[in-house]
């Protein structure tokens, strides 16, 4: 059995840690799964280099078994290092068996790079003939996918050297980043918190609190600002290189094509929430009123109205997330309640631990595990329903194949914020007070736009700091916060007073050097849930929309998202699709303006 050695929570969560034997025994025995998957990526190269042209349907598809075969064991070990090292980043031994794990992953990979490449070179009308065969059903969608990006996939040997050259290059930058801030406390009232605890400190009702625990956070950005530059810089050329080795025309292009996207469709997102800005700023004005501010400053976004004492002890929590899930749909509960029955989730605030939460999917043959950093905090409610959603699809889809078993990020944030739908309303329903009701809206819409307005924001820094990397070479700290406030402003047209100290609040997130261009996804997953969830309670909420819902996650990424969700009835296609969702986000501050006139300024 493996758990964190990691000092425990003191708020309850203490035993909620996960176990990681169902991946591995411990450190050698990944490796010696790693020996195996290296031999056996030896002996496929083998017997199929030079050949994947020439193959018939049945013997392609005993190619990608074999392939598969291989992926399962290098993620398993992969995940097994990963999941290990979250749980405390400034174990160097941890980290160690992390890096060795990408890098022998790394070599596998470049052992079977020539079947990719060799697809990429067939005709298109000798792949046509082969998709339509029945024997290559399981790996239709990723051949497909595949062969459609075949102008960006270059020679063996020159994929060989960027997978070779990315461990000890962006991987490894990225690694330092999480590293450093996983060590960085911040000192506030003489006592040193992480970032997750002193980012909580937002939520918090005391004003002067929120004030001092942003202004200690910047402090702690500051004493590490020259080294987040310096990755930043570093990440942010290492994109534009291989984005020109591989001929994409524009930084975002290689995301769309990952996320199975066109770049109408996500001009279209982008346009669309950002010509709504407008929403934004009549929520904060509310918000302020609500408080009773005469000025709402950037520390005050999340500042809760009403009570403000509300926790949620880990039991309860759990009761709330499977109740919800078990009304919409009982194998949805069932899925969500393993995560807590087998010890699949890691709750605790540790030291060393990541930030934030996640759910990573491993692989099919094993199971997702959720990690969280959990406050007893009604956000932190959410952000558990959001984690499991994401468990509960990546569980489901198990039964696709390891190329189907993941979601483009299009629809990956699918099954999260419908789940967070799921137990805010059910949250709702159960609140009579106008008040407490008050509350709750007003909790969810900040989280909304936090996940809709927010993230096109943040795209928008994205484009301009990739934009001014390429144009304009290396850039300094007052750069990058100079875009970072430009684009910031924008979004709250007036509404929210920013302080000089949130000018270095670009510098913690790690989507800008994780994965570049990721943060339009929870826009559209957002805007999408949105859509969906008001055809659910138009639909009346039946059962044949909540079956529907389990096969589209069931699907994982076997087809093209907007045939997934097709299914349920929305259309990715139409380009007034976004405006259905900001609808709805605009009904929601409605209702919120109607109930603030029923509570007449109670809360402020």
């Amino acid at each position: 059995m493996d758990v964190s050695s990691s000092e425990p929570s003191a708020n309850g969560t203490d035993r909620v840690r996960w176990t990681l034997h169902d991946l591995h025994a411990g450190p050698e025995d990944a490796k010696e799964s790693l020996d195996a998957a290296a031999d056996a990526a030896d002996a496929l190269a083998d017997d199929a280099r030079g050949q994947i042209a020439d193959l018939s349907a049945p013997e392609l598809a005993r190619v990608l078994e074999r392939v598969e075969a291989v992926q399962d064991r290098v993620g398993r070990a992969y995940a097994y290092a990963y999941l290990r090292w979250s749980t405390d980043t400034t174990d160097s031994s941890r980290g160690a068996l992390l890096q060795e794990v990408r890098e022998r992953a790394n070599r596998i990979r470049q052992t079977l790079v020539f079947v990719e490449v060799e697809w990429a070179d067939v005709s298109e009308e000798r792949a046509e003939a082969l998709l339509a065969e029945e024997a290559l059903a399981d790996y239709r969608h990723f051949l497909e996918v595949e062969h459609l990006q075949r102008e960006h996939v270059l020679s063996e040997p020159e994929e060989k050297i960027l997978s070779e050259k990315n461990v000890t290059g962006r991987s490894a930058w990225t690694r330092f980043f999480d590293e450093t801030m996983g060590a960085t406390t911040f000192e506030l009232d003489g006592e040193e918190l992480s970032q997750q605890e002193i980012l909580s400190n937002l939520y918090e009702a005391d004003r002067d609190l929120r004030r001092r625990s942003a202004l200690a956070f910047t402090e702690g950005l500051e004493d590490n600002l020259r080294s987040l530059t310096f990755v930043f810089n570093t990440v942010l050329a290492d994109k534009a290189s291989t984005d020109r080795l591989r001929g994409y025309d524009h930084w975002l292009a290689s995301r769309n094509r990952s996320n199975e996207v066109d770049e109408e469709t996500v001009g279209a997102l982008i346009e669309a929430v950002t010509s709504r800005y407008d929403l934004v700023a009549r929520f904060y004005r509310l918000k302020k009123d609500l408080l009773g501010l005469d000025e709402l400053k950037d520390y005050d976004r999340y500042a809760p109205v009403g009570d403000a004492d509300t926790t949620y002890e880990w039991g309860r929590a759990r009761d709330l997330v499977l109740d919800a899930y078990g009304d919409f749909h009982p194998e949805m509960a069932d899925a969500a309640g393993r995560f807590f029955e087998q010890n699949w989730i890691d709750a605790a605030v540790a030291p060393g631990k990541r930030s934030g939460a996640f759910s990573h999917g491993t692989v099919p043959s094993a199971h997702p595990y959720v990690m969280l950093n959990y406050t007893e905090k009604a956000r932190d409610v959410q952000t558990l329903a959001h984690e499991l959603g994401h468990g509960v699809h990546q569980y489901l889809s198990r039964e696709q194949s390891i190329f189907h078993h993941g979601t483009p990020l299009t629809t990956a944030e699918t099954a999260s914020v419908f789940g967070e739908m799921l137990v805010f309303q059910r949250l709702l329903k159960r609140e009579d007070d106008p008040e407490n009701r008050l509350a709750l809206l007003v909790g969810k819409i900040d989280d909304t736009l936090a996940t809709v307005f927010r993230q096109v924001a943040m795209n928008r820094f994205e484009d301009r700091i990739h934009t001014a990397r390429r144009e304009d070479g290396e850039l300094d700290a007052d750069r990058f916060s100079e875009l970072w406030m430009q684009t910031q402003e924008a979004m709250f047209e007036g509404s929210v007073t920013l302080g000089d100290h949130y000018r270095l609040w670009w510098s913690y997130i790690p989507h800008f050097l994780h994965s570049p261009g990721y943060v339009y996804a929870y826009a559209f997953g957002e805007l999408l849930v949105l859509a969906l969830y008001a055809r659910y309670q138009n639909t009346g909420a039946d059962d044949a929309f909540a079956d529907t819902y389990m096969d589209l996650l069931r699907a994982g990424g076997s087809d093209w998202p907007h045939r997934l969700v097709g299914t349920l009835g929305v259309d990715l296609t139409d380009t007034d699709f976004w405006q259905q969702g900001l609808g709805e986000i605009e009904t929601l501050i409605e209702d919120a303006e109607a109930l603030a006139r029923k509570t007449d300024g109670a809360l402020a």
